[in-house]
């Protein structure tokens, strides 16, 4: 399986499972349309009037040695890799919902302003031990373990994150594991204070604003209304500075109110945010702020002026980095990434307050999801068996699809909210995904031939 697309002055073909990405010429492009299916011939005679029988049979001998190469037409090698097909999936991942309650209120919060559609809590030391003393008895051999104290806004409770912190720092050296610890936050509650702790004990930190000023106010505001940006960004800003070389993201939503969202995700980069995420909004339908089939074209013309500035920056020495845009060509992820994506419900698990599991964040409150609690165990395997074989060669959608590999078969939240079924990804969700990954292919396409005439 192949995938060809234009972009600009750029033809860019895909071959779907070996990952090569082969920038070619308008000949190559127009023949990919018949060959392989059509012999030389029938080729010639096609192309006739474009082309002439000696350039289109020295590119056949060009595209002939490519798939005996392997990186043209090539077969699926990982339905049947045994990293695949004997995988035990283990637990390497929590997010742990320290604080099921917020200080601001965004418009399209799916945890409900924070409660996840419940009661309002805080996760006690207790549970929270718990939780890790779990996470540790279930990822079998794996050492490197993540956890994400999440919320709500985990700033609510942040005590007890720090006790949770100092105890993973004491169980990991009596396990042999060592715990990655991510925090996301408003930051709202941002000190110096604060900001040194996070800088000196957390992995990585996820920090919340939807890029300019009006459009961040118009959905992220405290509880009295007031807008959110002038009180986040100088704290933002102040903690990025600080950081160093650890990692971070500052990560949006973009919403039908703001579709021309590459203008937030370059305001972000201009206020020196090297490392940035906005994501569109998967809304119920009928809300004022939802995303419809009607906005694609324009939201596809906005990942397209991105990618375009995105390269100007970086030839200009002041690039950054779009996760949306981050794909790996030369290594990527691992095969059961490839294919499994998150790990929701098999690999990643969610825990509430009351110390809850379920798949992941956002299954939360919906107690058909309900695996078990850290307090008694998993008590529904079959689900978590479901989960680990939600992966693309069980997803009809996904087998045949061109971008299988890079979006894993997509989110089991937005899959089962949409269409009732884990199996059945997001379609509008797709669409988005298959632009972006164009857009990076053609990023580095760019990238690469730009490094080739000057090098």
């Amino acid at each position: 399986m192949i995938h060809k697309f234009k972009m600009d002055d750029v033809n860019i073909v895909l071959d779907v499972n070996s990952g090569a990405v082969h920038i070619v010429d308008d000949i190559v492009y127009s023949i990919l349309d018949y060959y392989p299916q059509k012999n030389e011939e029938e080729i010639k005679t096609l192309l006739k009037d474009q082309y002439s029988s000696e350039e289109i049979k020295s590119v056949l001998a060009e595209l002939n040695d490519l798939r005996k190469q392997d990186l043209l037409f090539s077969e699926d090698t990982y339905i049947s890799n045994s990293a695949f097909t004997t995988r035990k999936p283990v637990v390497k991942a929590l997010c742990l919902h320290i604080a099921h309650d917020c200080n601001i209120r965004c418009r399209y919060c799916f945890a409900s302003q924070g409660d996840f559609k419940g009661t309002r809590s805080l996760m006690s030391e207790e549970i929270g031990k718990k939780a890790l003393d779990f996470l540790i008895e279930n990822s079998g051999n794996r050492r490197n373990l993540e956890v994400d104290f999440f919320g709500g806004e985990p700033l609510l409770n942040f005590e007890v994150v720090k006790k949770l912190v100092d105890y993973g720092r004491k169980r990991e050296k009596e396990a042999n594991k060592n715990f990655r610890f991510t925090i996301t936050t408003n930051g709202v509650l941002l000190n110096d204070e604060i900001i040194k702790y996070i800088n000196e004990n957390m992995e990585n930190i996820v920090l919340s604003i939807d890029g300019r000023k009006e459009i961040n106010d118009k959905m992220r505001y405290t509880v009295n209304g007031e807008g959110t940006y002038d009180i986040i960004l100088p704290k933002f800003k102040n903690m990025v500075e600080t950081r160093g070389d650890k990692s971070y993201y500052v990560r949006g939503t973009f919403t039908k109110y703001n579709i021309d969202f590459a203008k937030d995700v370059l305001h972000l980069a201009d206020q020196g945010f090297k490392n940035t995420s906005v994501e569109p909004v998967v809304a119920e339908p009928g809300k004022d702020y939802e995303l419809t089939y009607e906005d694609l074209p324009e939201i596809f013309h906005q990942y397209e002026n991105l990618a375009r500035e995105l390269i100007k920056r970086e030839k200009e020495g002041n690039g950054f980095n779009f996760f949306h845009f981050m794909v790996d060509l030369n290594q990527g992820p691992c095969v059961i990434k490839r294919l499994t994506g998150c790990g929701a419900g098999s690999e990643y698990l969610a825990i509430t307050p009351e110390g809850d599991i379920y798949p992941c964040h956002q299954f939360v409150g919906n107690e058909k999801f309900k695996m078990g609690s850290v307090v008694n165990g998993l008590n529904k395997e079959r689900l978590n068996i479901d989960f680990a074989n939600a992966h693309v060669y069980n997803k009809e959608k996904c087998r045949d699809c061109w971008v299988k590999f890079y979006c894993s078969g997509g989110c089991h939240a937005n899959a089962y909210n949409f269409n009732n079924d884990i199996n059945r990804p997001y379609d509008l969700g797709c669409e988005m995904e298959k632009k972006r990954i164009e857009c990076s292919l053609y990023i580095q396409a760019k990238l690469r031939m730009t490094e080739k005439t000057e090098g």
